[in-house]
């Protein structure tokens, strides 16, 4: 499962990122392609923010009560003629896709996009056991073919331009018109979709992932805005999904309420072009769909949370509202954070299912500007829980050197007011005396890492403190 995390190694993958122009160029679509619509959508529904408050409601209840819907939801897979699969690990997971596919004699196996089935490497663990494995969601298709893990939840291939799509097209479509025209953006739709077609036909079993499990139901829900996870599930003979275990909710009126918030939330859309409600396998008279239905129930560490500071993590619905609208985000893009969680919800759950000794780096990419929260629908307080996660990283001893030797000095002062307050005036007026004829400081002692991106800005005025209390009549 980990052989693809580089967390550590964030500062290193943000420098280059910073320094990639093309990225930095697809990057700042982000805003037209996001942002902008949600904020349209949102302000077009009344009732918008009393949605997210029920959709919050909803999760905190299904995780409060997260054995009893479970047990409920697997008794209604199995009337329904499903079979559930319960996996502690990625492996466990691994291997229960590995033997249902073993079983069936399958060689091709087409996928929907499923952010789980990249968390547990499950396209290694196919290719390793000589199943072929073909991502259909058009953005996994194109990063499978580049041997890439997505820089985005809801769009891997965010980080790409049509350039060099096409370049991977020509790379890999041997079989086609080396003569052909793809310079426009339906032609290489276009192709991809006569491309997938044929692997959609062939394939043995088809896996998609689940954005709900219905207690009531027994059922799974995927939204997409293509017809790929459709196609995935009703043409091969085995349907196997994989979710983790705080997807499920208690009813199909719960489902709806959600669904209010996702599609706006993510791409600024009322509703998906495709929310498709799956349960069981194909019954006598239907037209189409699996002859099995398997659903494979990943805890990886979920459960861990639960109870902790970090349960309300447990909450997210996979929108991907809060990387749209986190400036580091739109900075460094999603494969700098290592591993296939970016964005702020990656430095809350990556450590969570890592490890912080792996993924430490993550909660300090973040400028706690707040905006993640603001816009999140179940309204998680990620800068919260990326303190949580500092904490800990320090008293793990787990951050650098300096910076615990660093705060430990500012601590040592700020346990004391009046010298607190000696020291800061000493400080801004020293400073503000050699920067007055500048402005501002391109080096200063102690602050290189500020100083080697940009100028330090020379002190005018009192401190905060002398203001406020200036401010206040001197209380």
């Amino acid at each position: 499962m980990t052989a693809h995390v580089t967390s550590p190694q964030f500062k290193q993958n943000a420098t280059k990122a910073l320094a990639d122009d093309q990225l930095q160029k697809a990057m700042s679509n982000v805003r037209q392609g996001f942002i902008d619509k949600r904020a349209a959508v949102a302000a077009k529904l009344p009732e918008f923010e009393a949605l997210r408050d029920s959709a919050r409601d909803i999760k905190n209840h299904a995780l409060q009560n997260l054995d009893l819907y479970l047990e409920r939801w697997e008794e209604k897979v199995t009337a329904a003629g499903g079979q559930v699969h319960w996996a502690r690990t990625a492996d466990e997971a691994c291997g229960a896709v590995l033997d249902i596919c073993r079983r069936v004699g399958a060689k091709t196996v087409t996928k929907g996009k499923s952010m789980i089935s990249e968390e547990i490497a499950l396209n290694a663990a196919l290719e390793t056991a000589g199943i072929t494995p073909v991502e259909t969601d058009l953005g996994e298709y194109i990063i499978q073919l580049r041997g890439e893990l997505p820089s985005h939840i809801i769009a891997p291939a965010v980080h790409l331009n049509a350039t060099q799509v096409e370049s991977d097209f020509r790379r890999v479509h041997t079989h086609l018109d080396p003569q052909r025209d793809l310079s426009q953006p339906v032609q290489l739709l276009t192709e991809a979709r006569g491309v997938l077609r044929d692997k959609f036909l062939s394939a043995d079993v088809g896996i998609t992932g689940a954005n709900f499990l219905i207690a009531e139901t027994g059922t799974s829900v995927i939204v997409t805005n293509e017809g790929n996870g459709d196609l995935t599930q009703i043409l091969p003979r085995i349907h196997i999904v994989i979710a983790s275990i705080e997807k499920v909710v208690p009813t199909l009126e719960d489902v709806s309420q959600i669904l209010r918030v996702l599609a706006r939330s993510a791409t600024g859309q009322e509703m998906s072009v495709y929310t498709t409600f799956s349960t069981g396998p194909r019954r006598p008279g239907d037209p189409d769909g699996p002859e099995e239905y398997h659903v494979i129930v990943l805890d990886n560490g979920r459960s861990a949370m639960l109870g902790t500071a970090f349960q309300d993590m447990l909450r997210c619905i996979r929108c991907g509202a809060c990387m749209n609208h986190c400036p580091v985000y739109h900075a460094v893009g999603g494969h700098a954070y290592g591993w296939v969680y970016p964005g702020p919800m990656g430095a809350v759950l990556s450590p969570s299912l890592i490890g912080v000794d792996k993924a430490g780096h993550l909660p300090n990419a973040s400028t706690f500007c707040g905006r993640c929260e603001s816009v999140c629908p179940v309204r998680i307080p990620l800068p919260k829980m990326m303190r949580h996660w500092r904490e800990r990283e320090f008293e793990r001893h787990l951050s650098p050197a300096t910076v615990r030797s660093g705060i430990a000095f500012w601590g040592f002062f700020a346990k004391r007011p009046a010298l607190y307050r000696l020291a800061t005036r000493a400080a801004m007026g020293a400073l503000a005396w050699f920067g007055r004829r500048k402005g501002a400081f391109k080096s200063l002692p102690l602050a290189g890492c500020w100083t080697q991106y940009r100028d330090f800005p020379a002190p005018q005025g009192g401190t905060f403190q002398a203001q406020w209390k200036a401010k206040r009549g001197g209380r």
